[in-house]
């Protein structure tokens, strides 16, 4: 049981429209702060389990920092919002990439490790165009782009793919122990004191469960708002639900520009790109088959596939920083995505349902 089946069935009948975006708004308080105690404690969870750092940061910190969307999208996907489901993935990474990398490469000079964007940044880009591939793929087989469903055992692939993420993930940051050393000379050359096993599960479990408690009023709140003015459920998922959702990202990447360790950001991101779909996407489609609304296929995915490619353009420029003016057109697609959005609401070319 989730807590939305505790809520009668009227509540929302005696609620005005003021009062959802006040739950709406204190749900994406509940996922940011939740998702934001999840991540300390868990990298609390994995130094007192003897992990390194860096494969700190390559798996526990995204998985984290990504728990938000795999939340929101599986408990919409279960209540038939396949809009809110499959939109928030692919909105978070649009939102990860051309909002927050984008905003922190104006304001800071990222760095480029080189070891990470030659490995996991070519697997950020893949991810994308896996689920674009998956997706034209169906489209073709079932004859055209109305209708198009992806079928659990997509889901299920897509989660076997995550584990092997995983694994890799730990293989090469085992091949890098340099990155591990640095980091601990950075800090005074001592090794960070562990924190208490019980205790960093505890807080794990309370951060959690914050999650899953603002992620099932988020999805609730969200979905009678569009249907209350008319919005497409999938507009709402690609714009505040996955901004709200990407809130964790933000916050992460805000934190490592001012304690001075914009590098943390740089993997976030990529990180997150990556489980977005493998993670939030695949567990979703595992869980309920999620229909394909037609506007991913001419808005939503080419916007996505652009956004990592113009990343990954970036990264092959030449020097060891990124250029601030790097994330200027990361900005602009951002900007004329959501203008894009609005303007098809208002013409009527998106979607109400969600297949």
């Amino acid at each position: 049981m989730i807590l939305a089946d505790l809520i009668p069935a009227d509540f929302y009948g005696l609620r005005s429209s003021p009062m959802l975006l006040l739950i709406s708004g204190g749900a994406i308080v509940l996922l940011a702060f939740g998702a934001d105690r999840a991540v300390g404690s868990a990298v609390r969870l994995a130094r007192a389990m003897g992990m390194s750092t860096v494969i700190i940061g390559a798996t526990v910190v995204s998985l984290g920092t990504t728990s938000p969307e795999a939340f929101v999208s599986v408990t919409a996907a279960f209540r038939g919002e396949p809009g809110l489901a499959l939109g928030n993935g692919v909105g978070s990474m649009i939102c990860d990439t051309a909002l927050i990398f984008g905003l922190c490469c104006c304001i800071a000079r990222l760095p480029k490790e080189r070891f990470i964007l030659n490995r996991h940044g070519w697997l950020q880009l893949g991810a994308g165009v896996l689920l674009s591939a998956i997706v034209a793929g169906l489209a073709v087989a079932a004859g055209g782009i109305v209708g198009v469903t992806i079928p659990r055992w997509v889901g299920v692939g897509l989660v076997v793919l995550l584990g092997g993420y995983l694994w890799v993930s730990v293989r090469w940051a085992r091949q890098h122990p340099s990155m591990a050393v640095a980091e601990v000379q950075a800090v005074g050359g001592e090794a960070p004191a562990k924190a208490p096993l019980l205790g960093s599960l505890v807080l794990l479990a309370f951060g959690l469960g914050l999650v899953m408690v603002g992620s099932n009023l988020l999805v609730e709140s969200a979905a009678e708002l569009a249907r209350r003015f008319g919005v497409p459920p999938s507009v709402l998922a690609v714009t505040l639900v996955a901004f709200g959702t990407s809130l964790p990202e933000l916050v992460t990447a805000i934190a490592s520009i001012l304690k001075g360790h914009p590098e943390l950001l740089v993997g976030n991101v990529i990180g997150a790109d990556i489980l977005n779909v493998l993670f939030v996407i695949g567990a979703s489609a595992t869980a309920v088959p999620l229909g394909v609304p037609v506007e991913f296929f001419y808005l939503h995915l080419p916007v996505m596939l652009i956004a990592l490619t113009m990343l990954r353009l970036a990264i092959f420029a030449r020097g060891d920083h990124f250029r601030r003016w790097h994330g200027v057109p990361l900005l602009m697609l951002f900007a004329g995505y959501y203008a894009a959005l609005l303007m098809l609401a208002r013409l009527g070319y998106l979607t109400i349902e969600g297949a």
